[in-house]
């Protein structure tokens, strides 16, 4: 069966079987790893969740003719990158949760100490493999650079710092509020469609087209997430709701009210798929993947 033959769920399914095989390989099995420290990273790596960031690396590399399999180390970096945020995001010092996808947090199980190596164990050997398994060194050495810059203190981690000040100010506007997400959430979205597009060997034109849908997408996304926080159901996200308000964080429907936010996450949307239009047949994957962003219910 062609992959396009199958229905966008179908295809996702297969995808992320295909992510998370590879991720239980892609994690040090050198004997110096203590056991306890491989065990809390793949604790948090096989949770679950959505693999949302490597399957759009290996959607965007088969959209620029690519062929996915070559994308898998990338694909597998970037979702650990982003396990490690997660790890960390959830300590105490940070937003002090103690259930993400239904299970007991890394620090709660393992403990915060260990929590924290974990996290600093992940985001290594992210590049580690990047830099050892892309097989044109130039492009691995682009793709180190992509990832590190997303994840970074111009990217995510300033993100996360920007966040943590904006809880309990006392005025803040809707650029702020953008400039938040456009570094915790967005960048790592971007650098997952750059990183397919440039092993796929992608063009600059269509690497900016495919930043531009990354930047729409990151935003519907967060936005989204702050609707399934406000209206969301507890045992379909896996999570606590309604923690947002709670913590006096800055979010979109507090700032604009729920019908604007609904409003602007479709005009996002809209605009993301208007930036992949060129790519035709072949962007049918991601601007499917945009929609199903919009209509989630986790």
């Amino acid at each position: 069966m062609s992959h396009n033959s199958l229905s966008f769920k179908e295809a996702w399914s297969e995808l992320q079987t295909l992510v998370n095989r590879h991720l239980l390989n892609a994690l040090d099995q050198s004997a110096d790893c203590p056991p306890i420290l491989r065990e809390a990273m793949s604790y948090s790596l096989s949770a679950g969740g959505k693999r949302l960031r490597p399957i759009l690396v290996l959607l965007s590399c088969e959209a620029c003719g690519g062929e996915k399999e070559k994308a898998l180390p990338a694909a597998c970096a970037i979702e650990m990158v982003h396990t490690y945020s997660l790890i960390h995001d959830d300590l105490p010092a940070m937003d002090d949760d103690e259930l993400r996808r239904g299970m007991p947090t890394n620090h709660i199980k393992f403990g915060e100490a260990n929590a924290i190596l974990a996290g600093d164990a992940l985001l290594t050997r992210a590049f580690e493999i990047m830099s050892g398994q892309i097989a044109a060194k130039s492009c691995a050495a682009e793709c180190c650079v992509d990832l590190a810059n997303a994840a970074g203190a111009a990217g995510m981690v300033g993100g996360q710092v920007a966040d943590l000040e904006s809880e309990h100010r006392e005025h803040s506007t809707l650029e702020q509020l953008e400039a938040i997400h456009r570094r915790k959430t967005g960048r790592l979205i971007c650098s997952a469609l750059t990183l397919g597009a440039r092993i796929a060997g992608a063009d600059a034109v269509t690497l900016e087209k495919l930043e531009r849908y990354g930047t729409c997408i990151g935003l519907a996304f967060q936005i989204t997430d702050d609707l399934l926080d406000l209206t969301g159901d507890e045992e379909k996200m896996g999570k606590g709701v309604r923690k947002d308000a709670e913590h006096g964080k800055l979010t979109y429907p507090s700032l604009i009210g729920v019908e604007e936010s609904r409003q602007r996450a479709k005009n996002l949307i809209d605009e993301a798929c208007l930036s992949i239009a060129p790519l035709g047949s072949h962007g049918q994957r991601l601007e499917e993947l945009a929609h199903f962003i919009l209509e989630r219910d986790h």
